[in-house]
Order: structure tokens, then C-alpha cells, then sequence
């Protein structure tokens, strides 16, 4: 009976990692291409950072029993006296912020197709910081399915230089490929670095996760208000804060705050080859939808290309062997959101932080 529930609960995990990958490039590619008001991207940065404070601050207090003394003393006692721990957030916590400013000019500038696709870049950078700052090692397989995972990449990049498909973005004289495409791969680098250090500072550390992203948000939101006043303050103190928000852009920012930590919540149930093959179907998902939303024209090469990618994500989330399976894990995608799990064991982190498309803040 429980080896029947497991199952289920394995499937509906399946279901909500997909959904949650893929609705978010597709809803923010989509509120970013709609006529009209456009809403400041830099504000919703911010924004999103506040509901994970305050979700985090309810989940501590829920913690406490609801104690407020005691949930005032840990507050105190863990971000201001112990404001040293705290400062080490501070290089994750701008990393972060900017990787999340970027996913919102790389998807604004690329089909939702190929960022999903560009964007898996993250695995080899996770694995490449994982190597040179943890020391871990990597098995024959998985630096099989990276160089199959770059390859794959380079294809669809090039399919979209050759096949002359800029028009689904040059169509708009706002947007640009290229700047795109440099977004996404800065992203990428971000994603991975962030994951790896953030790793990196949590071993040996005896605070709760949330209490971390307590620790992330208050750097958050002073970076992101400061790079919304450097990149769109004028702007913003004519217009406010919130212009240009709509039900759809709510709906974007509620995925990117809550979105996380739902799969933070499910991803208990879900082995490292479950969340690849999460991360793989997104792909054919975001592809599909791609076509019916924003007319993405999909040929031989992109399939191609896309289909490397898919593969080598599947490849890398294998385990080493079956016998070291349970006591050795490969670095996991960053950003489960996008995106997608953390490196290590910390796949919950990273889920939460985002920075999917957060962030793992990427999956």
C-alpha cells in the first residue's frame, strides 16, 4: 500500500516540477510580449523577494508555535548578533538578484523554446564550480552528456542564426537576440557559481533553510530596490511602482515567490533521475506551447539540438552506480524554478531560492 502512494505521490511530483519549469518561462515570455503598458521587470524582482521574506518569516513563526517572543529572539540573535554569518549571503544574494533581473531580459529577447533550452547551461556550470570549489568528482557519464548538453546548445544557436527564425523577436524593434542570448548565458554562469557558493557556506551550518532565505531576502531587496533605482527610477517615480501590473503579472511573480516552494515541498518525492526527466519534459512542454503562443517555428536542426539537450539531462541526473547510488550524488541542476534542484543534497534550497527559472537564482 505504501509502495502505491510513493508511486502516486511520484507522478503528481512529475506533474508539478513540469508545470512549474515550464508555465514560468512561458508566462513571463508572455507578459513581456503583450501590446500595451509594460511592467517594470526590475519591481517585480523586488517584489517576488518580498513574498519570500514574508512566506519564509510565517513558515518560522508557524516553526515557534506562533510564539512571537521566541521568533523575535531568533531573528535578533541570528541576523543581527551573528550579522557576520549573515554578510556571507551578501555575494549569493547579489548573484541571485542579478540572475533573476537577467531571466527577464533573456526571455524577453528569446523564444520561450530556445531560452528553455540555452538556459540547461546551468547543469554545466553547476558541475564545472562543483568541481573546482567542493572537489567533487563526476563519473564518465556525465561529462559524457555535458559535452552532449553543449553540443546540443550550440546547435540550436546556430539553427537560429542560420534558419534566419530572429523574427519571432526582430519583429519587435525592442528586443534583440543577442541580448538576449548574453543574458542567458550570464545567467547560466550566475546560476551556477551562486548554487555552488551558497553550498558551499550551508556545510557545517545549523540554521533552518528558511531562516537562509530570510538571510538572502534582506540582501535581496536592498540590491534589487537598488537596481531598480539605478535602471529604472526616473521611470518609476513618474509612473509607480507597481505600473503596469495586470492579473497575468501577478500571476508571474506569485509562480516566481510561492512556485519554489511548492517544489521544495514535493521534491522529497523525487530522485535525481525524476527531476531530470522533469526538466527534459518541460522542454518538449515549452516547445509545444511555444508554437501555439508565439507562432515558434520548430524544424530538423532545432529538434535536433533540443533533443541532445534533452538526452543529456536525462544522462547527467543518472546516478553513478547503483551501488554508490545512495551514498554519492552528482551536483544537481541549480534552480529547480527554471530554474530547477540545488547542487548536492540541498535540492530544496535552491528550488525555493529561484531564482528558477529561479535556481535553482534555474533547473
Amino acid at each position: 500500500m505504501s509502495e502505491e502512494v510513493n508511486k502516486k505521490l511520484k507522478y503528481i511530483s512529475l506533474a508539478i516540477l513540469v508545470i512549474q519549469n515550464a508555465s514560468l518561462i512561458l508566462s513571463i515570455r508572455y507578459v513581456r510580449t503583450l501590446p500595451g503598458d509594460r511592467f517594470f521587470a526590475t519591481s517585480a524582482v523586488v517584489m517576488a523577494e518580498l513574498l519570500k521574506v514574508f512566506t519564509c518569516l510565517l513558515i518560522i513563526l508557524f516553526q515557534k508555535r506562533g510564539n512571537l517572543k521566541e521568533f523575535g529572539v531568533l531573528l535578533f540573535d541570528s541576523i543581527v548578533l551573528q550579522f557576520r554569518d549573515t554578510l556571507k549571503l551578501a555575494v549569493p544574494s547579489l548573484i541571485y538578484t542579478l540572475q533573476n533581473n537577467l531571466q527577464y531580459v533573456a526571455i524577453s529577447n528569446l523564444p520561450a523554446a530556445t531560452f528553455q533550452v540555452t538556459y540547461q547551461l546551468k547543469i554545466l556550470t553547476t558541475a564545472l564550480f562543483s568541481v573546482l570549489m567542493l572537489r567533487k568528482s563526476l563519473s564518465r557519464v556525465q561529462w559524457v552528456s555535458l559535452l552532449l548538453l553543449f553540443a546540443g546548445v550550440a546547435i540550436v544557436q546556430v539553427q537560429q542564426e542560420v534558419g534566419k527564425q530572429k523574427e519571432n523577436t526582430v519583429a519587435d524593434p525592442s528586443q534583440s537576440y543577442s541580448k538576449g542570448l548574453v543574458a542567458v548565458v550570464v545567467s547560466c554562469l550566475s546560476s551556477g557559481f551562486a548554487g555552488v557558493y551558497f553550498e558551499k557556506i550551508l556545510k557545517g551550518s545549523s540554521a533552518s533553510v528558511w531562516l537562509r532565505n530570510v538571510q538572502l531576502g534582506i540582501f535581496g531587496i536592498f540590491l534589487g530596490l537598488l537596481g531598480m533605482w539605478w535602471n529604472d527610477g526616473a521611470a518609476i517615480a513618474e509612473k509607480g511602482f507597481l505600473f503596469g501590473y495586470t492579473s497575468m503579472v501577478w500571476g508571474v511573480i506569485l509562480n516566481q515567490a510561492f512556485g519554489g516552494l511548492l517544489v521544495a515541498v514535493v521534491v522529497k518525492y523525487a530522485d535525481n533521475i525524476l527531476k531530470g526527466f522533469a526538466t527534459s519534459f518541460s522542454i518538449v512542454v515549452s516547445t509545444v506551447m511555444s508554437v501555439y503562443l508565439f507562432g515558434f517555428h520548430v524544424d530538423l536542426v532545432f529538434t535536433l539540438g533540443a533533443g541532445m539537450v534533452i538526452g543529456a539531462v536525462y544522462m547527467y541526473s543518472l546516478p553513478k552506480s547503483s551501488a554508490a547510488a545512495a551514498s554519492s550524488s552528482a551536483p544537481a541542476l541549480s534552480a529547480v524554478s527554471h530554474r530547477r534542484g540545488s547542487p548536492g543534497g540541498d535540492s530544496e534550497l535552491e528550488a525555493f531560492l529561484s531564482k528558477n527559472s529561479g535556481k535553482e537564482k534555474g533547473s
